[in-house]
């Protein structure tokens, strides 16, 4: 009924659901909280006072939001231009020339967008450098000092920090379907419904459980994974 419910830490007010915050169709959030509402505007809550809850006025046709921890607020609109607010580290420069955008990413310090070309455009302070060769992007997601892309043809790539071996795509992954970063390990889901990931495994994100199977989504957090299990497509 596009009710919201929150839970976990509330030290910033991140899980008190604003009262009046209703028809939400999608949800994003890291320390604030962001939620997509049917009309295509965006509702904020919670946060660090850094202008990350400010949306701006009059922001409208917004069709895919993402929150990062830097903090600041990434949104794409319906005609693949792109907003962004709050953030002290160039998360907010969208480059002035960017459209065609069909998806969006927010890392640590800088933020992605996906062009319907295939080809990647990024911007901040702390981006890493897009490979100049990439193409046939289909899918991104954006860590804590690194990048990941899902290709055309099914395969991964990473880039940026590899501390801990973030960007060491597993030798021969393939049939990916659909990807997503924490801030220092990775995961893919495979088109036969497993899943895969890799980098930093402190807090044991990297060890999919033993016969995970019928995998219909992943989601990855600071340093924990989640897999939502199912039948149906991939969403």
């Amino acid at each position: 009924d596009g009710t919201l419910s929150g839970w976990g830490d509330n030290g910033k007010g991140q899980t008190t659901i604003p009262a009046n915050l209703t028809n939400a169709i999608a949800i994003a959030g890291y320390v604030h909280s962001l939620a997509l509402k049917a009309d295509g505007t965006v509702g904020a809550w919670a946060g660090q006072n850094m202008g990350e809850t400010n949306v701006p006025a009059g922001l409208s046709n917004i069709v895919a939001i993402t929150a990062a921890r830097s903090p600041h607020s990434l949104a794409l609109k319906s005609d693949g231009t792109v907003a962004a607010w709050g953030g002290y580290l160039g998360e907010t420069n969208v480059p002035v020339d960017l459209t065609n955008v069909v998806a969006i990413a927010a890392g640590e310090g800088y933020d992605l967008a996906l062009k319907a070309d295939g080809t990647m455009t990024t911007w901040g302070n702390y981006a890493p450098a897009v490979p100049i060769s990439l193409t046939n992007v289909v899918a991104i997601a954006a860590g804590w000092g690194h990048d990941l892309a899902l290709l055309a043809n099914g395969t991964a790539l990473a880039w940026g920090d590899n501390t801990y071996g973030q960007t060491s795509v597993p030798i021969g992954l393939t049939n990916v379907v659909a990807i997503a970063a924490g801030d220092m390990h990775n995961l893919a889901l495979l088109a036969n419904g497993t899943a895969v990931a890799w980098g930093y495994n402190n807090a044991g994100q990297t060890n999919v459980p033993t016969g995970l199977t019928n995998v219909i989504g992943i989601s990855a957090g600071a340093y924990h994974s989640l897999a939502m299990v199912g039948s149906g497509p991939p969403v």
